[in-house]
This record gives C-alpha cells, structure tokens and sequence, in this order.
C-alpha cells in the first residue's frame, strides 16, 4: 500500500489480528507440509504440486508482512458514542439517487465495498465526515459523476 497513515476501528485491528495469528500458525504450517510431499514426488523442476505450494507460500508471506506493516503504523480510533456527527466507525444510513444505502465508515486499510464498509477516503466517505443526521451532502465520484445525499441515520 502506498500510504502509511493507516486508520483502523478497533474491530478492523481485531480482524487484521486474527487473520494473521491464523496465516503465521495454521496456513504456515499447511503449506510447509504441502511443500514437503511435493518434495517426495521427486525431480521438482516438472513438479507442479510443489510450484503452486511455493507460489502459495509467496503470496501468502507478502499478506503477513503487508498486515504486520499495517498494525505496526495504524492509529485505532474509537468512535465517540455521543456524537451525533459522522465520524470513522459510524454506520450511517444515506439516500442516495432515490435509494437507501448503509455504509459503515473505516480507514482504507479495512474498507470492503461489498461488505459496506467504506473508506474515510472514498468520495462519499470524506464527504459524510462531519455531517449530521438529516444534512444534504454533496461530492463528485470518481468518474466525475456529481453524487448527492442526505442523511437520514448515524450509528456509532
């Protein structure tokens, strides 16, 4: 990742936490013993059993140093729970275009579009921080795309 100033929930790090205490133990050690059979096959240069495990192997010592270098340089913000303005950990619920949308506001390190969990860097995020309940919004998307919306519920 090209930016350091990571910004994680105190949920996101528990997440990040688990999957790499899960990566070092468990997956470590199942591709080790995947290696060591590949290995048993014989010549490995024609061994595709022990080329995939070693790929493998690769991507997933690449995660473990991305989430140590995470952790090592996130600050954790915890939502103010009487806040009435959208901060990082709200979950706020927005009408977009005539559509009610939930996000969930997180640093980029824990964003997941798909999970509703959006980045304090995204358009709409950086637009929504700060906001109250009932305020008009107003950003351009990516594209350029002029994007409006109004708050109708903040969650912390």
């Amino acid at each position: 990742m090209a930016n350091d100033n990571f910004i994680l929930t105190p949920e996101g790090r528990e997440k990040l936490e688990e999957e790499l205490h899960y990566l070092e133990t468990e997956k470590r050690a199942e591709i080790g013993e995947r290696i060591k059979v590949a290995r048993e096959f014989g010549d490995i240069s024609e061994n595709s059993e022990y080329d995939d495990a070693k790929n493998e192997q690769g991507m997933v010592e690449a995660r473990i140093a991305e989430i140590t270098h995470i952790l090592s340089e996130a600050t954790v913000v915890n939502t103010p729970k009487r806040s009435n303005k959208v901060n990082i950990g709200s979950t706020v619920t927005v009408n977009m275009g005539g559509k009610e949308r939930v996000f969930t506001i997180v640093g980029g390190a824990e964003s997941d579009v798909a999970d509703g969990k959006i980045s304090n860097e995204s358009p709409v995020g950086a637009a929504l921080i700060g906001h109250k309940k009932g305020e008009h919004v107003e950003t351009t998307g990516p594209t350029g795309r002029k994007i409006e919306i109004d708050i109708i519920k903040i969650e912390h």
